[in-house]
């Protein structure tokens, strides 16, 4: 059973739900079975985990941050193609002879080192399982990401379980994804949801902790007021716009 909350404290001016600490937090731990899994939000869509000893960067792109003083990294995660996911200089500056590259076919070309990995592939890169799923448009005359071309990523981190979800809108694939702890989810319209959607996207994943991400000029706050009243959903605001 969660315990039944909706996280971020102080309520200003309506709907505002965010702490001074949530604003300016880079790093969140969370407890597994095998040590602490850390998080790092770099920016936008851009992430860091570390764990069990290793460096997991997700869409590493040089605008969010300097890769030359970032860990190198042990595998890299790349959801599409598009430049704001996409930046060889930033997965050069942190790649290392050992270091796996996964991404969707559509990258190939760019990156030819990278192992592709689509929609329904899997792969366990030195303990941690990688799940590449479903990351695309539905809204009609909405046509920024197609299906089958861009991932979302689910990574087994011992007992947790991490959904970054890529460009997305809320589509029907996520009712397939249970026993997330942590998700990651998008809402900047015209290119991914509206706080609305991820809203509801967010009450069928029912992640343990949500963290909006790569959401532009999209209030978080309203995400948090439209969840307030949904049990087992922590919601944190970090600085990912």
């Amino acid at each position: 059973m969660f315990r039944a909350y909706v996280f971020l404290g102080i309520f200003f001016a309506g709907f505002l739900f965010m702490t001074a600490d949530s604003q300016t937090a880079k790093e969140d731990s969370f407890k597994t079975s095998k040590g602490d899994l850390k998080i790092t939000f770099i920016g936008h869509g851009t992430l860091m985990f570390a764990f069990d000893g290793k460096t997991i960067h997700v869409d590493p792109v040089s605008r969010y941050a300097d890769y030359a003083t970032l860990p190198k990294a042990d595998l890299v995660l790349v959801t599409h193609e598009h430049g704001d996911h996409l930046d060889i200089k930033a997965i050069q500056a942190i790649k290392k002879t050992t270091t796996v590259i996964l991404a969707p076919e559509t990258c190939k070309a760019a990156l030819p080192a990278a192992v592709v990995i689509n929609n329904g592939g899997s792969r366990d890169v030195q303990g941690i399982k990688i799940v590449a799923v479903p990351a695309y448009n539905n809204s009609p005359g909405a046509a920024f990401h197609p299906k089958g071309r861009g991932n979302g990523y689910v990574l087994t981190f011992a007992d947790k379980t991490v959904y970054v979800a890529g460009d997305t809108e809320n589509i029907p694939e996520l009712a397939a994804l249970k026993g997330v702890d942590i998700a990651f989810m998008p809402m900047n319209l015209p290119y991914t949801m509206s706080v609305e959607m991820a809203a509801a996207a967010a009450k069928v994943v029912q992640p343990k902790v949500l963290y909006p991400y790569h959401f532009g000029n999209s209030d978080p706050a309203k995400l948090v007021a439209l969840l307030k009243d949904t049990s087992g959903i922590e919601v944190r605001i970090r600085n990912l716009s």
